[in-house]
């Protein structure tokens, strides 16, 4: 009789720690899908950035997380392993107009950006699939373009990850300028001009 009622009092502690467990899982489920739908409670804030240069506007959509004391490059963001660019999502590049990237052709539409970091030359990816959460789905079967691109380090840090769309002096060039940390990656570009 009193092994039985151990076994109950253990059946009784097992269930409970399960329920346990299963509405902690739940509650980071909901969590999830709250940071997923709810963009203005995320701790890594929405942000964009856009320009027109040479009649193309370009925009850039993206989730800014920030330093907070933390080591950054090959720590937070591992080297030689594709991330999203930011926080959250992919960050996502629109063209209007079709352009050249390091004398590569990209067409006008939105693709996501993926990096892969490493210590030296960073390998920035254009992805058709512009819709996905961070880089868990990420297929290299869907890039439209890969170039490489050695970043430059700064003197002072940059808190919160930016991205900024600036002109190169020039008609119908300019640059996508990544500042994080305390490194700056820019990504140049030139508008092909539309054929009348």
């Amino acid at each position: 009789m009193k092994s039985m009622y151990i076994y109950l009092l253990l059946a009784t502690i097992f269930a409970g720690s399960a329920a346990c467990k299963n509405t902690s899982e739940d509650a980071i489920k909901a969590k999830r899908k709250e940071e997923m739908t709810n963009k203005e409670n995320r701790v890594s804030p929405a942000a964009t950035a856009s320009a027109t240069i040479g009649g193309n506007t370009v925009t850039v959509n993206y989730s800014s997380p920030a330093v907070k004391g933390r080591p950054i490059w090959g720590a937070l963001v591992p080297y030689d392993q594709v991330w999203r660019t930011g926080a959250n999502e992919a960050t996502m590049v629109t063209f209007t107009q079709d352009v050249t990237i390091m004398g590569q052709a990209l067409n006008k539409r939105t693709y996501a950006l993926f990096t892969i970091p490493t210590a030296d030359v960073w390998t920035v990816i254009f992805n058709y699939k512009e819709t996905q959460w961070g880089a868990f789905k990420y297929d290299a079967a869907e890039d439209a373009l890969r170039v490489s691109i050695k970043p430059e380090m700064l003197e002072e840090s940059v808190e919160s990850l930016t991205f900024q769309v600036i002109s190169n002096d020039t008609n119908n060039g300019g640059v996508i300028r990544l500042r994080w940390e305390k490194l700056q990656l820019d990504i140049p570009f030139n508008t092909v001009p539309e054929s009348k």
